[in-house]
């Protein structure tokens, strides 16, 4: 059974001094919900969530049309093409064979000229009274796609007058000497593929580890950090960063006059103690006959 109305709101005068009056909300059901038209209408999906399909075969002036943009005849308008196809005679891998092979162990450096950071410098990009690590290259854009570090060469050198504080994976000889002259200074430290990634997150400390000793000018509270920045373990990697002509940053492990080498001894370092053997003399019993 419908609900009983009073006899005010049956009148029609009564519609208009209650929708004049304030929002009741016993009388909402008399209320309709009011909603525009052009919400509905304005409706659609976010850039790049929906790509409109090219429609081929449907007329020249989509210019997909005809041949579909396959071109005419063919094996290619007709079906696909192997990579590689000679068209049925031996293939060119099997004639001419595949020379060389992949080197494993060799290290993707990123290179990086000393004209480009100057200009990151001047351009105030980078900031030359701080000490210019992996994570500011990055951040800055001076280097991109990073994978086993960045090697710092010395095209541009005379360009340089700022005295830089870099501290990257390896670096060229006449780079080191070029930044040293402007009054700078370069450290080449560890990094692996995995560190770059971190260190560029700011999970990782881009500067020391359990095995550095860099000073850092200015530095006076360490930062913790969630992961550790690792050091090298192979001998080659050991033998780089122990070099202080590439200045590296494990060279304060050699002593006076010693080489950064893990198996070649420097001559007239360290002591050497010569092995005494005792000879065996003959005892009695064993002169015996009986």
């Amino acid at each position: 059974m419908p609900p009983i109305l009073h006899e005010a709101l049956c009148v029609p005068w009564a519609f208009k001094s209650i929708s004049s009056r304030a929002h009741s909300p016993i009388l909402s059901f008399l209320y309709p919900q009011q909603r525009s038209a052009s919400i509905l209408s304005g409706l659609s999906d976010n850039p790049g969530a929906y790509h409109k399909s090219i429609r081929r075969g449907r007329g020249p002036s989509s210019g997909k049309g005809k041949t579909s943009g396959r071109g005419h005849k063919g094996q290619k308008q007709h079906g696909k093409v192997p990579r590689g196809f000679n068209g049925g005679q031996t293939k060119d891998e099997v004639v001419h064979g595949i020379r060389g092979f992949e080197n494993v162990f060799s290290l993707d450096m990123k290179p990086l000229n000393l004209d480009k950071v100057q200009s990151w410098v001047e351009q105030g990009r980078l900031d030359a009274s701080k000490p210019i690590t992996i994570r500011e290259l990055a951040k800055s854009r001076c280097v991109a796609s990073v994978k086993d570090g960045v090697k710092l060469l010395a095209k541009g050198s005379e360009k340089v007058t700022s005295p830089l504080n870099i501290i990257i994976s390896r670096a060229s000889a006449s780079a080191i000497a070029a930044i040293e002259a402007a009054g700078g200074s370069v450290t080449t430290r560890y990094y692996t593929a995995q560190s770059i990634k971190r260190v560029v997150k700011g999970e990782t400390d881009p500067i020391h580890s359990l095995q550095s000793r860099i000073a850092v000018p200015g530095q006076t509270k360490s930062t913790i950090y969630p992961k550790r920045l690792p050091d090298p373990t192979s001998r080659k990697d050991i033998e780089y960063y122990r070099d202080p002509a590439h200045r590296g940053y494990l060279s304060y492990q050699l002593e006076q006059g010693q080489g950064p080498s893990l198996f070649f001894k420097t001559p007239g370092v360290g002591t050497f103690v010569a092995k005494r053997v005792k000879k065996k003399t003959a005892s009695a019993a064993e002169n015996r006959i009986w």
